[in-house]
């Protein structure tokens, strides 16, 4: 007798409790499976994928932070991009001017997580320290009607954050919790590029009503930009929408028109993941000079086309948050 035929012999002997049948095969043995063979391991490995399933969830909730709403706080927005460089704090920054500008009566506050390159504080034109409240909570600066709070304001504005990841999450959990914003409507949140450590705590330990992702329509941008709508789909952040930044510039002079980035990118892409375009922002000299300046363009020129741009953009975001909670 052949080895594979000995093989053969022990499988049928072993099995055969479980309604194998064996059969002659030139002097050996050969097992065949039959159907309560089958059936049973299929049941078998069936009720071990649904085990090993309900185990892996399990492993993967535990430790995980519990969502806790910030408190005073209606509504979070935050506002990420994939890749740095496409005028994400820009936007984000007359975005929560242009949400107080549509309704005066609502109260708006501006938090900037970029731990390593906070811009809140010059494009907000905010310096000093934040008081501490009675409850030794920091109080957020003022400008413009918007509650402020950054990173920025607690360092010196030259010195580099030079910190690993430990380091960096306790800033944000200070950042998060350790700030008396009073009532606020809705709290606007800058995110910094990427989809690392940052963005992952701050959606899991706060509710987000919607996030709004900004790129320009280059293929590069819009590569990462992807990747942040899909992270927040993982964490299970509904993306209101894509802003399309720097999306044409005219001409001062003759009004000619050019798609430095490329055309109509960001809405190719929104197609791609059923999302919607929350509007177009132009390449324009005013935004960029007044943001250095320090007064954003919604605030300083809410007339022109740009800050026109904004507020049309902060109207679509509202249409597409959910009801606050009483």
């Amino acid at each position: 007798m052949g080895t594979w035929q000995r093989l053969l012999l022990f499988a049928g002997a072993s099995l055969r409790g479980y309604g194998g049948a064996c059969v002659p095969l030139g002097g050996g043995r050969v097992l065949v499976w039959g159907r309560q063979v089958r059936g049973a391991a299929e049941q078998f490995s069936g009720a071990e994928s649904e085990t090993l399933k309900q185990r892996r969830t399990q492993i993967m909730s535990r430790g995980l932070p519990k969502q806790k709403p910030i408190d005073g706080v209606k509504q979070v927005i935050v506002v990420a991009s994939g890749k740095g460089g496409v005028g994400k704090s820009t936007t984000a920054v007359n975005l929560a001017l242009a949400l107080s500008a549509n309704d005066s009566s609502k109260a708006v506050g501006l938090l900037d997580v970029d731990v390593y390159g906070p811009s809140i504080p010059k494009m907000m034109n905010l310096k000093g320290d934040p008081e501490l409240s009675q409850s030794n909570l920091m109080r957020p600066l003022l400008n413009y009607g918007i509650a402020c709070m950054s990173m920025g304001f607690l360092i010196e504005e030259t010195a580099p954050i030079v910190w690993r990841g430990l380091m960096v999450m306790s800033a944000i959990e200070k950042l998060l919790r350790q700030v008396d914003w009073g009532q606020l409507d809705y709290l606007v949140v800058d995110m910094p590029p990427g989809t690392g450590d940052v963005q992952l705590s701050v959606s899991q330990n706060i509710p987000i009503s919607g996030a709004v992702i900004i790129s320009t329509p280059q293929d590069i941008a819009l590569m990462d930009a992807r990747k942040g709508a899909e992270m927040f789909r993982k964490v299970h952040v509904p993306v209101l929408g894509l802003v399309q930044n720097m999306s044409v510039f005219q001409c001062p002079k003759c009004k000619h028109k050019t798609h430095i980035f490329g055309a109509d990118g960001a809405r190719r892409l929104a197609r791609t993941l059923d999302l919607d375009i929350l509007g177009d922002i132009p390449l324009h000299l005013n935004i960029r000079e007044a943001s250095d300046t320090g007064q954003p363009i919604v605030f300083s020129q809410p007339e022109s086309d740009e800050a026109k741009a904004y507020l049309r953009i902060a109207t679509e975001v509202v249409r597409r948050l959910p009801l606050p909670p009483e």
